[in-house]
Order: C-alpha cells, then sequence, then structure tokens
C-alpha cells in the first residue's frame, strides 16, 4: 500500500519539496516576463509597449514591499502574542465585518430529512442576518452515545443549476458531508452567496463594473465568512455536537472561507484548507487574480500579504493542502506561505501542529488531497490515526438534497451588498466653525489610513527634469518628466505663448484617455465626439476650460509639433490624425491669454497607457486594491505630484494655479486639491455625485462622500462646477450659509 502523504511538521523537507523550491529559485528571474505575456499584441514579436513595461515593474516593486513586510517584525513569541489582536480587528475591518454585525436569531428551519444506513442528512436553513438565508445540509452519523466533533465544511464554485433552478454548490460537495458522518463526525455543509438556492453575486468588479464594492469597503468574502460564522453558532445548539471540537475545511473558494473563518473565530480548533490561498506575488505579478472573482480576497486597506492572514490560525492544527499544477493557487506562493507559517508556528512550539499535503494534478478535488484531511481531524479532534477504510461518494441527487420550496419574500441574498456593509450618514451642517474643524480633520484622517494608505509613506523629490522644448508659430511648447513614486515616472506638458511676457496664472489640466463620467452615462456622452458645447469648431474662454481627452490634446498639438510627440505619437495605436482648426484655435486663445497650461496624463493615460482588451484592462485595476490601492487614489497621488512639479519647473514663476478635471478624474482632483495648500482655485466638470457612480477609493464612503469633500474643497479654494448635479454639492452650500462663507466661492452652472 502506498504510504500516505506525511502529515507532521517535521523540519526534514521531502525532496520533491526541495526540487520545487530550487525551481522556484530559477523561476524568480521570469517574473516580469510573466506578467508582460498577460498583455496580448496584434504583431508578433512586437516590444511591449512603455506603459505595460512600467505598470510590471510597479506591480512587482509594490509587492515586493508587502512581501517584505509580512511578518518580518514577528521575531519572538511576544510579538506575536502583542500583535494577534490588532490583527484580527484588522482583518474583520477589511472584511466589512467592524463593527460586528449583531448576532441577531438564526431562525432555524428543518424542511426535511433524507435516511442512510450509516447517517441522517437533514435539510435546513438559517438566517445569518435577518434575510440573509444561508441553505445547508446537515449530515449526521447514526448510532451516537455522545457528543461528537462537528466539521463546518464550506464550499467552493461548483454550480449546480437546472432549468433555471439553482439546487447550491453544496450538491457538489455533499461526497464529503456523507463521507465525514460516516466516519463519526457531524458534518454541515453550507451554501455560498453566489451559488445557493438564492443566487447572489461575488463577482462584483471582476465582471459587472461595481467598482463601488472597494469604495463601500464590501467584499463578498465578508459574506461568507459571516456565514461560516453563524454557522458554527447554529452547531452550538445542537445536542449531537461537541463545542470544543469544531473543524473547517473547504476547497477553492471554501478553502479561502476556511482560512477566513479560522483567523477570526477561535472555537476552530482545527483548520484543513484545501487549494485555497497563495501570495500577492502570485496574484498580482503572475497574474493569478485574472482567475478569481472577489469572494478570495479581503478589501486589502492594511496592506497584507497573505501569509499574515494564514497566521492567525496559529497555533492550532493546520493542514496547508494544495496540487502541485493548480494554475489558480501556484505551487510557488503556496511554498512561499508555508514557509512563513513554518516559522511562526517555530515560535510557538507547535510545528507538529502545522503541516503539508502537496498532491499531484491541477485544480481539483481528489482523494489525494481528501484522505490527508480526514485523517487530520482524526488525529487532532478524535486522537486517533485510524486506517481510512471508505470512499467519498455521492448518494443523492440534486433535488433530494434541496432545502427551499421557493425563495422567501424577505430573502436579501440577490442584492445583499446594497446594505452589508453600511455607509456614512450625511451629517448636519456645522453649528460652528470648530465643529467644521474637527469634522474635516476626522474625515481626513480616515482619509489617509483607510483610503490612501497605498501612497508612498516618503514622497521623495519629483526630480522635473525638461525632456524637450520649442517653440513654433507663437507657441512655446515644452514637457516635463517627473517622478509621481517610486516606479512611476509620468510626463507634464507646458504650453504658453511664446516670448518672455510673465505668465499671470497656471492652470493645470487632467486628461485621460477618454472621459470616463457616471456610470450612468451613455455612449456619446463619454466619447464627446458631438459638436456642443465642448465641440471643436471655437475654442473660446469656455473651450480653454474644458478638458480634452488625451488623445483630443495630443491631435491638436501634433499639428504644430509633431517631431518633439513622436514617442506619445508612436507609443498610440493608432495615432489620432493632427486637427489643424484646433491648433489654429489654441493659437488665436493664447495671443491674448498670459496663462500657462500645463497638461497632465495621469498614470494608465498618455505614455504610461496600458494595452489589452476591456477584461484585461479589469484585471489591472483590480490589481490595485490587493496592493491596498485603487487606480483612481493613485492617481490622486498623481495629480498631487504634478501639482508639485509644475510649481517646481525653473521656467515658471508661482504664478496662481488652477486645476481642471472631467468626469471621474474630476473626482481625483477634487480629492488631491484637499492635500495640496495654496491653490487658487478648481474647475470641474461633470463631477459624479458620488463613489457610489463616481471613481473608486478604498472605503471611502464608510466616513464620507463627494459632497463633503466638494464642501471641504470650497473651504480651501474657489470651486467652479460645470454640468454637475445638484446633489453634489447642495452640501456644501448649506455649510457655506451656516458658516457664512462668501458666496462666491462656490458657483455652479
Amino acid at each position: 500500500m502506498q504510504s500516505l502523504p506525511r502529515l507532521s511538521g517535521e523540519d526534514i523537507l521531502s525532496p520533491f519539496i526541495m526540487k520545487m523550491r530550487i525551481m522556484l529559485l530559477v523561476s524568480a528571474a521570469l517574473l516580469a516576463g510573466t506578467f508582460l505575456n498577460t498583455f496580448a499584441s496584434s504583431a508578433p514579436n512586437a516590444p511591449a509597449p512603455q506603459g505595460c513595461v512600467a505598470l510590471a515593474e510597479y506591480f512587482r516593486a509594490e509587492t515586493a514591499k508587502l512581501a517584505d513586510r509580512c511578518l518580518t517584525d514577528v521575531t519572538s513569541l511576544e510579538d506575536w502574542q502583542s500583535r494577534h489582536g490588532q490583527y484580527r480587528h484588522e482583518l474583520f475591518e477589511m472584511m466589512g465585518l467592524w463593527p460586528l454585525p449583531p448576532r441577531t436569531d438564526l431562525k432555524p428551519v428543518i424542511t426535511g430529512r433524507l435516511d442512510h444506513d450509516q447517517f441522517t442528512m437533514e435539510k435546513l436553513h438559517f438566517q445569518s442576518r435577518p434575510g440573509l438565508y444561508v441553505t445547508a445540509n446537515l449530515y449526521l452519523p447514526k448510532g451516537l452515545t455522545q457528543r461528537a466533533p462537528a466539521i463546518l465544511y464550506v464550499c467552493g464554485h461548483g454550480p449546480v443549476i437546472t432549468n433555471g433552478v439553482s439546487y447550491g454548490n453544496k450538491v457538489s460537495y455533499q461526497h464529503h458531508g456523507a463521507w465525514f458522518a460516516r466516519n463519526g463526525y457531524v458534518c454541515l455543509i453550507i451554501d455560498t452567496l453566489q451559488l445557493g438556492e438564492i443566487l447572489g453575486l461575488h463577482h462584483g468588479t471582476y465582471r459587472e463594473g461595481l467598482w463601488w464594492w472597494n469604495s463601500r469597503g464590501y467584499t463578498p468574502a465578508g459574506i461568507e465568512a459571516w456565514n461560516s460564522i453563524r454557522a458554527l453558532d447554529y452547531l452550538c445548539t445542537r445536542p449531537e455536537v461537541d463545542t470544543n471540537r469544531f473543524g473547517i475545511t473547504g476547497r477553492s473558494g471554501g478553502g479561502a472561507y476556511s482560512w477566513f473563518t479560522a483567523a477570526l473565530d477561535d472555537r476552530v480548533q482545527a483548520v484543513a484548507p484545501v487549494a485555497g490561498i497563495t501570495d500577492l506575488q502570485n496574484h498580482v505579478v503572475d497574474g493569478a487574480v485574472e482567475g478569481h472573482c472577489d469572494c478570495m480576497f479581503f478589501v486589502n486597506t492594511y496592506r497584507w500579504d497573505y501569509p499574515l492572514l494564514a497566521a492567525l490560525t496559529a497555533p492550532r492544527p493546520l493542514l496547508l493542502v494544495n496540487t502541485d499544477s493548480d494554475s489558480i493557487f501556484p505551487l510557488s506562493g503556496v511554498l512561499r506561505t508555508h514557509a512563513k507559517l513554518r516559522q511562526l508556528y517555530a515560535l510557538h512550539r507547535a510545528t507538529n501542529a502545522f503541516g503539508l499535503v502537496i498532491g499531484p494534478g491541477p485544480h481539483k478535488d481528489t482523494q489525494d488531497l481528501q484522505v490527508p484531511v480526514l485523517r487530520w481531524f482524526n488525529k487532532h479532534l478524535k486522537g486517533q490515526d485510524s486506517l481510512i477504510e471508505t470512499a467519498a461518494v455521492r448518494f443523492f441527487t440534486p433535488q433530494q438534497l434541496k432545502v427551499l420550496d421557493s425563495i422567501p419574500p424577505d430573502a436579501i441574498n440577490t442584492n445583499v451588498h446594497d446594505t452589508f456593509v453600511p455607509t456614512a450618514k450625511v451629517p448636519p451642517a456645522p453649528a460652528s466653525i470648530e465643529v467644521w474643524h474637527q469634522q474635516c480633520e476626522a474625515w481626513l484622517g480616515a482619509l489617509q489610513t483607510k483610503s490612501f494608505a497605498g501612497w508612498p509613506q516618503e514622497a521623495g523629490k519629483v526630480e522635473a527634469v525638461k525632456k524637450f522644448s520649442a517653440e513654433r508659430d507663437g507657441v512655446r511648447f515644452e514637457a516635463f518628466d517627473f517622478n509621481s513614486q517610486s516606479n512611476v515616472r509620468l510626463r507634464l506638458y507646458a504650453v504658453q505663448r511664446s516670448g518672455g511676457r510673465e505668465s499671470e496664472r497656471a492652470v493645470l489640466t487632467v486628461v485621460g484617455e477618454a472621459p470616463v463620467l457616471s456610470r450612468t452615462s451613455s455612449a456619446a456622452e463619454a466619447f464627446g465626439r458631438a459638436e456642443s458645447d465642448l465641440g471643436r469648431k471655437r475654442i473660446n474662454e469656455n473651450r480653454l476650460k474644458a478638458c480634452p481627452t488625451f488623445p483630443d490634446w495630443l491631435a491638436m498639438m501634433r499639428s504644430g509639433f509633431e517631431e518633439e510627440l513622436s514617442e506619445e505619437l508612436g507609443a498610440m495605436r493608432p495615432a489620432p490624425p493632427a486637427d489643424r482648426e484646433a491648433f489654429a484655435m489654441l493659437q488665436q486663445e493664447l495671443s491674448t491669454n498670459a496663462a500657462v497650461l500645463f497638461f497632465l496624463p495621469p498614470r494608465g493615460a498618455g505614455l504610461t497607457a496600458w494595452e489589452g482588451d476591456a477584461r484585461k484592462q479589469v484585471h489591472l485595476r483590480r490589481r490595485f486594491m490587493l496592493l491596498g490601492q485603487t487606480l483612481d487614489g493613485m492617481r490622486v497621488w498623481d495629480i498631487r505630484r504634478a501639482v508639485q512639479a509644475a510649481r517646481t519647473a525653473r521656467d515658471f514663476p508661482r504664478a496662481p494655479l488652477w486645476l481642471r478635471a472631467d468626469g471621474e478624474l474630476a473626482v481625483d482632483a477634487l480629492y488631491a486639491s484637499l492635500f495640496e495648500p495654496d491653490l487658487a482655485g478648481l474647475e470641474l466638470w461633470r463631477l459624479p455625485a458620488s463613489h457610489q457612480t463616481g471613481p473608486d477609493f478604498l472605503n471611502v464612503l464608510r466616513f464620507l462622500d463627494v459632497p463633503q469633500a466638494v464642501a471641504m474643497a470650497t473651504e480651501r479654494c474657489p470651486l467652479r462646477l460645470h454640468q454637475t448635479e445638484a446633489q453634489a454639492f447642495t452640501y456644501a452650500q448649506a455649510v457655506a450659509t451656516a458658516l457664512s462663507w462668501d458666496t462666491k466661492r462656490l458657483s455652479a452652472e
């Protein structure tokens, strides 16, 4: 008989593991190339675009920062014990579970029973929160004479849907429940939110465009963890269960939920997650994130790497289980996670409570993984090491396992993401300036620690270096490359009329690849091709105030400076044709306007634009959240740094600086103004009224929304809004009235 995998935590590694670690060292040099291979190119052997190369290096460097600091400051058991409580609190918060939801009445209902020679199966449901139904099957061993250990089995993504009827993914994993019961365990298998009998949603940012989940601090992982915690509450009410002997397991998504639940709930005494974890190196750099929906991830406010999640299980018995060819939980990250955990278990003098099983094959539920898990629970929940004589097999049809005859009318599962994490209430207009400043201080502090914690800890010098300078046809055109942060170098353009006359003011306009407005905007609005208010037919004062897209701006400027813009034109595929009429209008306007016009394409636009189809762009954007950032949150930082670069460019005086932007970039500019002093003013077009429809910043809706940011900005500098819904600025008007501000500070048209 073939020997079973080693389950102890002995220090001697198998030859297989040693070989795999050597392979990891060899593959480390190829990581940047792995990321670049994710970008499809229409031209064989074509070099990766500059923006893609820069983004790959950025993700690699940011990931390395988080990996390098993960658990490295824990060098003694005292270190860990002093931090454990804070880490758990942070995890509750990042799961959208803080403040902790009330433990409301579960209202359990048993809807039927099935009998087998070796076990009984009960069909039941309970409510983890009012209206949030959890459908489940409870497998009970026959012939119990005393309370038995219990296993909570949490399911992966195994849909069972026939003729539009969902039977729940508990059907796909029923063989585990029956198998545990046949081996003397009470086993509760619960459906997931997305694939239960009442279908919910896991794919908010993955494919549904619900980026506001990040702004809400919401992740479906929080619901899966909460449902599991409440499932343990239910098991505690069962007379068959020994509540001091809980185990949890599951594979794929269920593996992830096992990690989350064990990290949050000490009632779990033994843990065996299967194919449920890897590190940020795999997710962000190697691209494993593209194979996972949102339920696999916490909102990474505190910038963790995933071994820290796993560490919260220590020193309880933990079996780390995976296969050697799993494409979405690659072995390399599993072994790195194992190495960090092993050190922590050693500090606890509990290495025998930590095991590793690596089975052969892809991401699949196999006996090579099932048997070690059962043996692990036998050892740590029963104190046994008996021979496993049964196999995990299915006994029932989907119809037999179904709990509900119909969906309860009060069920909130399908849209629970709308309410699970509450948003902040809008405060009343302040009674005094002191009250207002206290409120602003709290908001700004929350933004820095909860939304923008991914900003560089040290800004460093912008180091603006002139890239080119040219004068032609009455226009002076210059470009400056500057550091936004390490591995992010951007280009700032300056346009003014020729001659030595000093500029009376400066205007910094943020230009994107295309105007991204409210999520409800039409395609015609989004791409602005109609010759209307902002059309090409005339550039007057209103036109200069408006914010072109980067392609439109490039089309205008190439008419006079094609040679200087050769790098930009070569990077765009295809490059926009010259717009000579627009350039002529610019010349005319500059001849009577003593201003220097700065233009900033933030990261992801201009020379730093990223290739790839819509799906690829989504997954690039999702990577930022895994690093404790968002794309728009980092663009706020880019705008701040561009303001600093514009002020330090040697050829320009310190003229009053206005900041302009359109659509979602207007929100980014708005927030940048809260952290940059002495702006002369803000001019924003089509400002979204809420982060619910606008750009995403981590957790922002938990303490404020766009209207409160508008109010704070209004106090700092004049603010002009164009084509913006009143909802965005009525709160600022109320504050201005309450505090007797000059009414000219805020205007809307």
